[in-house]
């Protein structure tokens, strides 16, 4: 790979050459082919003693015979890596990606629907624990983008036994991660660089129509980022969280919504910034509550009524959901999980963005 501040890696340059199953592949090498920052566990839980790592490449849309390890949902190819961790009857899996076509739903979509608890596991990250779709003891945590997912597949694990085994995750490239971070979402997705069948799955704590057709997004390049949030009157940063890129979503019947996305580039985490001209997008008003486990309150802020749904509120993650009648906007702002990323630091966010005219000038996208 070329030296470079931002991240390049490596891709298979047609479905046809990608191999029959994911082959075993040690962290190291891995990370050369990841679109994400790559983890492997420093120490094992007890009594296990075994680490097998497969890696799943990256490649063009499409499908062929040798389709083992890909998602039946689209016939997207993108990259993942797995390690099965086992010993003494005991056996769990790590699962990393990006997640990167929606926004992760309550931070830890593999636990859709469970009660949740979250764990501190260093640098401002939490682990969620839960139940996965399976029924299996499961995990999940964001880290510098990656989304890491742990289901039980045999034997049982203590809670603290989860968290000890994300709290010793070490990346496999150190000098990864911060380049990672740094490289723009929009060059970093799958779904922005390719044409292909998106996944339709919940996208917060209140209902969002689903985007389940084909890539319907128009990504801002990112030389044009600044100049385009400016034609919106959206910040360029918000809490010590700065743009990093943006979308215009078209859907069948022409309802239009614009992304911004924002993050911080020291624990990786990210802000969703959703927008759509009153009744004019996917986003229901006022809004409806998804079916996983959280609080919900109402609030003021900057004169406008804002409904707050959240997991935990010291750490969210957050959806909050609000309009401005005087602009003809409707708005939606979602939270990953993390330290410091509290019901006031998202207030503090939407303090920032409602003292704004989104949409309202001549260059509005919408």
């Amino acid at each position: 790979m070329a030296p470079t501040h931002t991240w390049q890696w490596h891709t298979v340059a047609d479905a046809a050459g990608l191999e029959d199953a994911p082959p075993r592949c040690s962290p190291q090498p891995a990370q050369a082919w990841c679109n994400f920052t790559l983890w492997h566990p420093a120490e094992l839980p007890g009594r296990c003693d075994t680490a097998v790592g497969t890696l799943r490449k990256e490649a063009p849309p499409g499908r062929t015979a040798a389709s083992a390890g890909r998602t039946p949902w689209s016939d997207a190819n993108p990259a993942a890596y797995r390690t099965e961790i086992s010993g003494g009857g005991r056996r769990l899996r790590l699962k990393q990606f990006l997640y990167d076509w929606a926004f992760p739903a309550a931070d830890h979509p593999c636990l859709w629907g469970s009660e949740t608890r979250a764990f501190p596991i260093g640098a401002g990250r939490v682990v969620w624990l839960g139940t996965d779709y399976l029924g299996h003891s499961a995990a999940s945590a964001r880290m510098s983008r990656t989304t890491v997912e742990l289901s039980v597949l045999e034997g049982e694990f203590a809670d603290e036994e989860l968290v000890d085994l994300y709290r010793a995750l070490r990346p496999a490239d150190p000098a990864a991660p911060a380049r990672i971070v740094r490289t723009a979402f929009s060059e970093l997705s799958y779904w922005a660089r390719h044409t292909t069948d998106m996944v339709s799955v919940p996208t917060g704590l209140y209902f969002f129509h689903r985007r389940d057709r084909l890539h319907e997004g128009d990504w801002v390049p990112t030389a044009e980022l600044a100049s385009f949030l400016a034609a919106q009157d959206l910040p360029a940063g918000l809490s010590g969280f700065a743009s990093d890129s943006a979308v215009v979503f078209t859907g069948p019947q022409g309802a239009r919504e614009l992304e911004a996305i924002y993050t911080n580039a020291a624990g990786g985490g990210e802000l969703r910034l959703v927008l759509q001209r009153s009744g004019a997008g996917r986003m229901p008003y006022p809004p409806e509550r998804e079916k996983h486990p959280a609080r919900t309150q109402k609030t003021q802020v900057r004169g406008r009524s804002v409904d707050l749904a959240y997991v935990d509120p010291a750490v969210g993650p957050f959806d909050a959901v609000w309009q401005d009648p005087a602009l003809g906007v409707e708005g939606k702002l979602l939270s990953s999980a993390g330290q410091g990323m509290d019901v006031e630091f998202v207030l503090g966010c939407l303090d920032t963005l409602l003292t704004c005219s989104p949409l309202a000038g001549r260059g509005a996208a919408l």
